[in-house]
């Protein structure tokens, strides 16, 4: 069991994707085994967007300043589900999206 970053719901590993700071850039650490401390989000935009207004992953992987999160970004995990209309993730935290 782990803590999504973004929003505090504890859940299975299998279930949240592990990021990690790298030279200060956040990037998705498929295989679970990059060194340094990791941080836990809930695939989809709406966790990793609460964890940055937060402030959680600089404060999880303890690193000082804001980080770069353009690699997590473009992951596709964390695109938008355009095609079902809502984010994916959590289904309490899930949001609808106007598809047009």
């Amino acid at each position: 069991m782990r803590t999504c970053v973004g929003c505090r719901q504890r859940a299975l590993t299998g279930e949240l994707l592990r990021v990690v700071a790298v030279d200060g850039r956040l990037v998705v650490d498929g295989g679970r085994r990059l060194p340094g401390r990791g941080a836990w989000l809930h695939p989809g935009p709406g966790c990793l967007a609460r964890a940055e207004r937060k402030r959680a992953l600089s404060r999880a992987l303890r690193v000082p300043g804001t980080l770069e999160t353009d690699g997590v970004r473009e992951h596709p995990a964390f695109a938008v589900d355009i095609g079902s209309g809502t984010f994916p993730g959590p289904s309490e935290t899930r949001k609808q999206v106007d598809p047009s």
